[in-house]
C-alpha cells in the first residue's frame, strides 16, 4: 500500500477528533442536535485551520444514515464514500479553477434536482473568494433561496473580497490560527501512535515554523522524520528550518546584562557562523524582551509557546525593569536603522554596543568599563577644597602690587591691619586682609563669588595689568573715613548697586599672624576689591557653576577678571554690529522730489520692488514720461522686471499709462528711505532726550554714579 502523508492520514473525521475552534464547533453542534440548520455555511480563516474539513464533517452529519446528528457513526456507506471524497451529493467545487460566470450557471443548473442519494445536495465551494462578479451575481438569487434539499458551504481564506450580499446571506465563522502550545500536543500524540522517536524541542520548533497552520504542521513533521531517518531531534530539524538557536538569543542578552563587551562580540560571532538573518535575531531578541516585560509585570501571564517560560522567567528577575524598556526601544530603532548599515552584521553589533554603551546609569549591574564623562569642564574645581583660600568659598580679589623698584622687605610677625577703602564716585572698596603668606596663582574665573571674607591675590601677572600707584598714609583706626581725602586708585566700574557694600559685609576679620620663620609681605600700595555679591548676585553665580558656556557679555552680570578689569561698556557698544541706515541726503526734498515722498505710501509696495522705489527720487515728469533716479548703492536689486512692477504700479495708481525710466544716480534730495530714516532718528533723539530729562533718571545718576546706556532706548511710537 502507498504511503500516506500525515496532513490526510490524520484529518479528522469527526467533531470529536477536531483539534481547537471549539468557539465554532459548539455552535455547529448545537444547531445539529437541535435541527436548527441554516442553507449557507461560510468559514474563514488562514491555510491548515479545518475550514475543508469541518465542512466535510457537517456534510456527513447531514447524510449520515443514522439521521442527522452531530455524531455520525463513520462506518455507513454514506460516511465512507465521503471519507474516501466519492459522494455523488457532495459537490466539491474550487472556485480558484471556476471562476467563469458559465461555470456557475452550469453549477446552478443541478441545483433543483433532488439528491441523488443522502438527504440534502451539499456544494463545498473552496476559495470561493476567487469567483469573478458575474459569478456571484450569478449565485446570489439560489444562495439567498435555495431549494430545501439544497446546503452551501462557503471556505476561504480572503473574506474581505467577498461581496456584502454574500456575507449577509451566509452564518460566518472565523477560524483561528493554531497556537503553538496546541500544534506540540497534537504532534505529539501523532508521533507517539506512529511510534516515532522525537524530542520536544524539536516539536516546539516545528509549532513555531507552522505559524499557526495544523496541516503545515504535519507536513513539516514529514519532512522532518525524512530528514532524521525516521526520528525528530532538535539539531535535525534546526539545520532543515535554517532556524536561529533560540539558546543563543539567551547567551546576547546574558552578555548585556553582565556588560562583558567581549562576551558579547563572541556571541555575535557564533551567531555569524550559522549565516542568519540578523533583522530575524534582532526581531527575536525582542520577542525575547517583549515576554520579559510581561514576566515582570505579571509572572503568570507568561505563556509557554516556544518552551522557554523558565528561562524568561530567570531573566525577569535579573534584568532591571528600566533595562529591559531601554533594549526594547533600542531593538526596534536597531531594526528601522539596519538597512542603512554598511552589512548587517555591522549593524548588529552595533545596536549591541549601543545598549551596552547607553544603558540606564546608577543600575547595580552598570558596564564594567568606566566611560569617559562628557559634558563638564576639567577647568571647573570645587572651591571648597582650595587650600590657597583662607575660608570655605572665597571672594575673588585683584590687587595692585608695589611699584618694581621698591624692595620688598621682610616684617616682624604682627597682627596685619586692614588698610582704608578708596571712595570713588562711582564704586565703593571693601576693608581686605592680607595674608601672612604669598598667596598663590588662582584663576578667578574658577572661584566663585560668596559672601565670606575676601582674600588678597597678589600675583605679577595681575601687577603688570594696573599702573603703580603712590603708598597711602596708614591710618592709626581700621574703620575708614569718608570725609578724609584719598590719593587716586585704579577702581572699576562694577555693573552692581556698591553704595552700601561696606555695611553689607561689616564681618569680624580674625587677626592673621604670621609665624616666625615665615616672611611676610610688605602692606601694598594700593588695592582694588571687588566687594562680596550680595544674595541675589550668589544665586546667579550658583546658577551659572553648572554650565559650561561663560555667561554672554550682555548680561548686567560681568564676572571680573584680571583680563577684564578694564571692561568698557562703550567699546562694547562700539563692537555690536550696527544697521546700515540710509545716508541723509544733501539737500530737502522739494518739487517733485517732495511729490514723489508723498506718492510712494500709495503705491502699496513692497519687497525688493518698494526698496527699489523708496531709494528713488522723481526728477523728471513730463505727461507721461516719468525719470527716476536710483541711488547706485541699491543697484544690485534692481532688474527689468522690478522696473516693470513699478511702472505697473504708478498706472495703477495715476489711473493712465505711464512710460517710467530709471537711471543709476546718486539723487540729490532726499528719497522716502532717507525721509524715513531722518523721522526715526528725531524720534530716537527725542526719547533719549526725555529720558535724560526725566527727575527719576537724574536722581539715579547724582546718587548712584549710574549711566544710561542710550542703545536700550526706543521711542514708543516706532509706527510712523
Amino acid at each position: 500500500m502507498s504511503y500516506q502523508v500525515l496532513a490526510r492520514k490524520w484529518r479528522p473525521r469527526s467533531f470529536r477528533e477536531m483539534v481547537g475552534q471549539t468557539h465554532v464547533l459548539k455552535a455547529l453542534i448545537n444547531a445539529l442536535d437541535s435541527q436548527r440548520l441554516h442553507h449557507a455555511y461560510l468559514f474563514t480563516g488562514t491555510r491548515g485551520v479545518g475550514k475543508t474539513t469541518i465542512a466535510r464533517i457537517i456534510a456527513k452529519c447531514l447524510n449520515c444514515e443514522t439521521g442527522i446528528s452531530s455524531t455520525p457513526c463513520g462506518t455507513c456507506s454514506v460516511c465512507r464514500e465521503i471519507d474516501e471524497g466519492r459522494f455523488v451529493d457532495l459537490i466539491e467545487v474550487d472556485a480558484a479553477s471556476r471562476t467563469k460566470v458559465e461555470d456557475t450557471r452550469e453549477l446552478l443548473d443541478n441545483v433543483q434536482y433532488s439528491p441523488t442519494r443522502g438527504r440534502f445536495k451539499v456544494y463545498l465551494i473552496d476559495e470561493v473568494h476567487m469567483l469573478s462578479t458575474s459569478s456571484f451575481n450569478a449565485l446570489l438569487k439560489t444562495l439567498e433561496e435555495p431549494p430545501p434539499h439544497v446546503k452551501f458551504l462557503l471556505a476561504t481564506t480572503d473574506p474581505q473580497k467577498l461581496p456584502v450580499t454574500v456575507l449577509s446571506r451566509c452564518l460566518q465563522f472565523s477560524l483561528k490560527n493554531m497556537p503553538p502550545e496546541r500544534v506540540v500536543e497534537h504532534l505529539s500524540h501523532v508521533l507517539s501512535a506512529e511510534n516515532v522517536p522525537f524530542e520536544d524541542d524539536a516539536l516546539w520548533l516545528l509549532g513555531r515554523a507552522a505559524d499557526g497552520s495544523m496541516r503545515d504542521a504535519m507536513s513539516l513533521t514529514d519532512q522532518a522524520i525524512a530528514f532524521g531517518e525516521g526520528k525528530v531531534l532538535a539539531a535535525d530539524v534546526r539545520a532543515m528550518l535554517g532556524t536561529l538557536d533560540h539558546g543563543q538569543v539567551y547567551g546576547v542578552l546574558h552578555a548585556l546584562i553582565e556588560g562583558d563587551a567581549r562576551a558579547l562580540i563572541e556571541a555575535v560571532r557564533h551567531l555569524a557562523e550559522q549565516g542568519p538573518d540578523w533583522n530575524g535575531v534582532l526581531a527575536e531578541m525582542l520577542n525575547v524582551l517583549h515576554r520579559v516585560a510581561i514576566a515582570q509585570a505579571l509572572p503568570d501571564a507568561v505563556d509557554n509557546g516556544q518552551g522557554d517560560r523558565e528561562r524568561v522567567l530567570q531573566l525577569a528577575q535579573a534584568l532591571p525593569a528600566e533595562d529591559v524598556q531601554f533594549y526594547y526601544q533600542m531593538g526596534l530603532i536597531g531594526r528601522r536603522d539596519l538597512p542603512l548599515a554598511p552589512e548587517p552584521r555591522g549593524g548588529f553589533e552595533m545596536v549591541l554596543l549601543r545598549m551596552l554603551a547607553f544603558r540606564p546609569a546608577g543600575a547595580d549591574d552598570a558596564p564594567r568599563v568606566t566611560l569617559k564623562p562628557l559634558g563638564i569642564s576639567q577647568a571647573t574645581a570645587d572651591s571648597r577644597t582650595n587650600p590657597v583660600a583662607g575660608t570655605a568659598m572665597p571672594a575673588p580679589v585683584v590687587s595692585a602690587p608695589a611699584p618694581a623698584a621698591a624692595p620688598v622687605a621682610p616684617a616682624p610677625a604682627m597682627p596685619v591691619a586692614a588698610e582704608p577703602a578708596a571712595v570713588a564716585p562711582d564704586t565703593s572698596v571693601v576693608p581686605a586682609v592680607s595674608e601672612a603668606a604669598p598667596v598663590a596663582d588662582v584663576p578667578v574665573a574658577d572661584v566663585p563669588v560668596a559672601d565670606a571674607p575676601v582674600a588678597v591675590v597678589d600675583t605679577p601677572e595681575a601687577a603688570a595689568s594696573l599702573p603703580p600707584e603712590p603708598e597711602p598714609e596708614p591710618e592709626p583706626e581700621p574703620e575708614p573715613e569718608p570725609e578724609a581725602p584719598v590719593a587716586p586708585a585704579a577702581v572699576v566700574d562694577l555693573p552692581w548697586d556698591t553704595a552700601k557694600a561696606p555695611e553689607a559685609v561689616a564681618v569680624a576679620q580674625p587677626e592673621v599672624v604670621a609665624a616666625p620663620s615665615a616672611p611676610v609681605v610688605a602692606p601694598l600700595e594700593a588695592e582694588v576689591v571687588v566687594p562680596v555679591a550680595n544674595a541675589i548676585v550668589q544665586a546667579e553665580a550658583d546658577a551659572d557653576a553648572g554650565d559650561d558656556e561663560p555667561p554672554p557679555g550682555d548680561y548686567d552680570y560681568v564676572e571680573m577678571d584680571a583680563e577684564t578689569l578694564d571692561y568698557d561698556f562703550g567699546q562694547s557698544e562700539a563692537a555690536a554690529p550696527q544697521v546700515e541706515e540710509p545716508l541723509p541726503a544733501a539737500k530737502p526734498a522739494t518739487g517733485l522730489a517732495a511729490e514723489w515722498l508723498s506718492l510712494f505710501p500709495q503705491l502699496g509696495l513692497g519687497g525688493m520692488t518698494g526698496s527699489i522705489a523708496a531709494n528713488c527720487t522723481l526728477i523728471e515728469a513730463n505727461g507721461d514720461d516719468w525719470l527716476l533716479h536710483l541711488d547706485p548703492a541699491h543697484s544690485a536689486l534692481f532688474n527689468p522686471t522690478q522696473q516693470r512692477r513699478l511702472n505697473d504700479a504708478l498706472n495703477q495708481q495715476q489711473g493712465r499709462s505711464i512710460k517710467l525710466r530709471i537711471e543709476l544716480c546718486k539723487p540729490e534730495q532726499e528719497t522716502p528711505a532717507q525721509a524715513a530714516a531722518r523721522r526715526r532718528a528725531e524720534r530716537q533723539r527725542s526719547a533719549e532726550a526725555s529720558i535724560q530729562a526725566d527727575p527719576l533718571v537724574q536722581q539715579m545718576i547724582q546718587q548712584f554714579a549710574a549711566k544710561v546706556r542710550d542703545d536700550s532706548i526706543e521711542p514708543l511710537d516706532t509706527s510712523r
